[in-house]
C-alpha cells in the first residue's frame, strides 16, 4: 500500500459524457479521479464536483474506486435518484468490468465466493474474513491470454468495497497495476489499475425500459 497519498487527478478531458437526458447523465470516469470529494480540501476535485458544474443538482447514486475507470450514472432529480438507487440496492442492475490480471488463468470461467471485511489496520484495504466478513461473490470469464497476462470480464454479484480487486488477488491473479493488492511484477506491469467498468444496465426512471451503456477499456 502506498505510504503517502498523492492526489493528482487527470484534468484532460475534464468530463466525458456518454449520455444525458432529463433524468440521468452517464459519465465515463477516468482512472485517478475520485467519484465523490473527500473531507480534506485537497480531495475536493471529483467526478461529482465536476458534474455539478455542468448539471446543477446531479446526484451520485453509486461509485467507482478512484483508480477504476468507466461508467457511472448520476440522477438529475430526486425521483430518478430513488428509482435507480433502489435498483442498485436490490441488485437489479447489470454491471460488467474488464480487467487485465497477472498470470495465465487456467480455467475459462468461474465464481469467487469469499467473505470480505475492512482490514482496519490497513484501511482502505479489504481482506477475506470468514468470521466477520460479509458474503461476496464475483463471476469471471476469460476473454484472452497473452504472454503471462489474462484479460477477463468480471461480474460482481454483490457490491463490496474493492471486491473484484481482492477476489482476483485471492485466486492468485491480482489485477495489473493495483497499488493495494498487487506486488512485484504484477504491480509494475501497468502504470494504472487495469480495471474498467465497461457495461452498465438498469431500468430508465421514465417508463422503466431497460437501458444498457457501454464503454471500451482504455487498455
Amino acid at each position: 500500500m502506498p505510504k503517502t497519498f498523492h492526489y493528482a487527478p487527470p484534468r484532460d478531458p475534464w468530463l466525458v459524457i456518454l449520455h444525458e437526458d432529463d433524468d440521468i447523465v452517464v459519465f465515463d470516469k477516468p482512472s485517478g479521479l475520485l467519484s465523490v470529494p473527500g473531507k480534506d480540501p485537497a480531495l475536493a476535485d471529483s467526478l461529482q464536483t465536476r458534474a455539478l458544474e455542468r448539471f446543477p443538482g446531479a446526484g451520485t447514486i453509486h461509485r467507482l474506486d478512484k483508480d477504476t475507470s468507466g461508467l457511472i450514472v448520476m440522477a438529475r432529480h430526486k425521483a430518478a435518484h430513488g428509482h435507480i438507487g433502489k435498483q442498485f440496492e436490490n441488485r437489479q442492475t447489470s454491471k460488467t468490468y474488464i480487467a487485465r490480471v497477472w498470470g495465465e488463468v487456467a480455467e475459462d470461467e468461474g465464481l469467487v465466493d469469499l467473505p470480505l471485511a475492512t482490514d482496519w489496520e490497513n484501511k482502505p484495504r479489504q481482506r477475506v474474513d470468514y468470521e466477520r466478513g460479509r458474503a461476496s461473490q464475483s463471476r469471471w470469464q476469460v476473454i484472452g491470454r497473452e504472454n503471462g497476462i489474462t484479460k477477463v470480464a468480471l461480474t460482481p454479484i454483490t457490491g463490496r468495497t474493492h471486491q473484484l480487486r481482492v477476489h482476483m488477488k485471492e485466486i492468485g491473479h491480482p489485477i495489473l497495476g493495483d497499488q493495494f493488492y498487487a506486488t512485484g511484477d504484477a504491480l509494475a506491469a501497468a502504470d494504472r489499475l487495469q480495471l474498467h467498468a465497461s457495461e452498465l444496465g438498469f431500468r430508465h426512471p421514465t417508463g422503466g425500459a431497460p437501458v444498457v451503456f457501454r464503454s471500451d477499456p482504455p487498455f
